[in-house]
């Protein structure tokens, strides 16, 4: 079963190589004599990429949106994770707040922009705070639903020994909401990334998305795809570290599904 288990993971990881390697093969492939304006050829866009982003601008629009990106995103997870287990240890307080919440989470995040500018400006402070906010809900949701899902005879067994509140959170609650705040906190990544280059876009003067509006407003085609690739590149990396780090704080889940299967 086990060694069954392990062809299917490397096959799994042949898949996951073999096919992006193939598409950027097959894009070299047809692009390399091509005369299209606005799809240059893939190995113009690599030497781009190496010229722009590996030494010109990595200090002036890299670390900026790096920055921008992993402190709102850490903003989001422990404001959310914090008051995600005080609603979701109470039924009353989650439906007293649960009309707020789920008015605030159909905010399409877009739209708040034009009065982030006006009330914290075109700095880096506004693009944290709207990555932020939106990265805000989905790990709220899922740590509620996680808090208040937690098996009711573990909390009365935990209260039973007499444990205490702050060892009942840290050794049965979290422990037992942790899947879904790893899920939730997985897809606020992903929004992280979007809402920083969607007000890059909108409203600065440097970062990633800046860089891709400004190379498309001056024709600059073959720098504007060597910036979708980097955020390709960057995406992609950040979701494979959060899954590393995931599999990681998660081992014990997983050893125990599979112990009770």
């Amino acid at each position: 079963m086990r060694t069954q288990r392990q062809h299917i993971r490397i096959l799994g990881v042949g898949l996951e190589i073999a096919v992006p390697v193939t598409v950027l093969a097959l894009w070299a492939l047809f692009s390399r004599d091509g005369t299209s304006f606005y799809f240059p050829p893939l190995l113009d866009i690599f030497r781009t990429f190496a010229d722009t982003w590996l030494f010109d601008r990595m200090g002036t629009d890299v670390v900026p949106s790096l920055s921008r990106l992993f402190s709102g995103y850490a903003i989001a997870v422990v404001a959310a994770v914090v008051i995600g287990i005080a609603l979701g240890s109470s039924d009353g307080l989650r439906r007293m707040v649960d009309p707020v919440v789920q008015f605030l989470r159909a905010i399409p995040p877009p739209v708040l922009i034009p009065a982030g500018i006006l009330v914290l400006g075109v700095g880096s402070t506004m693009k944290v705070a709207l990555i932020a906010f939106v990265c805000f809900w989905p790990v709220l949701l899922n740590t509620i639903d996680g808090v208040g899902g937690v098996d009711p005879t573990l909390r009365e067994t935990a209260r039973s020994f007499q444990i205490s509140r702050r060892d009942r959170l840290f050794r049965v609650v979290l422990p037992s909401a942790a899947p879904q705040i790893f899920a939730g906190a997985r897809v606020s990544l992903a929004i992280a990334v979007i809402m920083m280059v969607v007000s890059e876009m909108v409203a600065s003067t440097n970062g990633i998305g800046y860089f891709v509006l400004q190379s498309q407003r001056t024709y600059a085609i073959t720098e504007m795809w060597s910036g979708i690739l980097l955020l390709a590149v960057l995406g992609y990396l950040l979701n494979g570290l959060f899954l590393l780090v995931e599999r990681q704080a998660l081992k014990w889940h997983r050893g125990a599904r599979t112990g009770s299967a």
